[in-house]
C-alpha cells in the first residue's frame, strides 16, 4: 500500500518578485531548488499568560532543520492570502482549532540563509491545549520574554524567524 499523503515539496507557491507580485506558481521544492522567491507568515504565539510559543523543528523539515523557532508558520500556498495562511498555519502547527484571527503586524522581505522570501509577521493569543503537529516539531513550551531573551544567544535559531523576531522588538 503506498502513502498518499501529499508532501510538503509537492505544494505549489506562488512566485513573486521584490514587489511582493506574483510572477507565476512552482511547487515548493523547485521554489527552494532554485532559489525563488515566495511568501511566508511568521505568527507570534502567546499563551493566556503572555508567554511565547517556542519549538525546536523536526530534523525532516526542507529548511533549516532542527533549529529553534519563537514562531508558527510556513509557506502560503497558491492563491492563498496571507490572513488565510497565517490562521491555517497557526492552527496546524499547534494543533488546535478555532484560534481567533491571526493580528497582521508588518512585512518584509527577508533576504539571507536559505534564500529569499515575503515574510507576514503576525501575533494571536491561543488559550486552548496544545498539541503540536510531530512531523513540525520536535519540542516545545512556552517561555517568558525573558526565558527567551536569555536562549537567543544559546540556541541554534531559525535565520528568518530570528530576523522577524529582531524587527518585532525593534517596533
Amino acid at each position: 500500500m503506498s502513502d498518499l499523503t501529499p508532501q510538503p515539496a509537492d505544494e505549489v507557491l506562488d512566485i513573486v518578485d521584490e514587489q511582493d507580485r506574483v510572477v507565476g506558481q512552482a511547487p515548493r521544492g523547485e521554489a527552494y531548488a532554485r532559489g525563488l522567491r515566495h511568501r511566508c507568515v511568521f505568527v507570534l504565539a502567546r499563551d493566556a499568560d503572555g508567554r511565547i510559543f517556542v519549538h525546536r523543528r523536526t530534523p525532516g523539515k526542507l529548511v533549516f532543520p532542527s533549529r529553534h523557532d519563537m514562531f508558527v508558520g510556513g509557506v502560503v500556498g497558491a492563491g492563498e492570502s496571507y490572513d488565510e495562511a497565517a490562521l491555517r498555519e497557526a492552527e496546524e502547527e499547534l494543533g488546535v482549532s478555532g484560534l481567533p484571527a491571526p493580528t497582521p503586524l508588518f512585512r518584509f522581505l527577508y533576504e539571507g540563509p536559505g534564500g529569499s522570501w515575503w515574510s507576514a509577521v503576525y501575533e494571536v493569543r491561543c488559550d486552548l491545549a496544545v498539541s503540536p503537529q510531530v512531523s513540525e516539531v520536535a519540542w516545545h513550551g512556552f517561555l517568558s520574554e525573558e526565558e527567551l531573551h536569555a536562549r537567543l544567544g544559546e540556541w541554534d535559531w531559525v535565520p528568518d524567524g530570528f530576523e522577524a523576531y529582531r524587527r518585532l522588538r525593534g517596533r
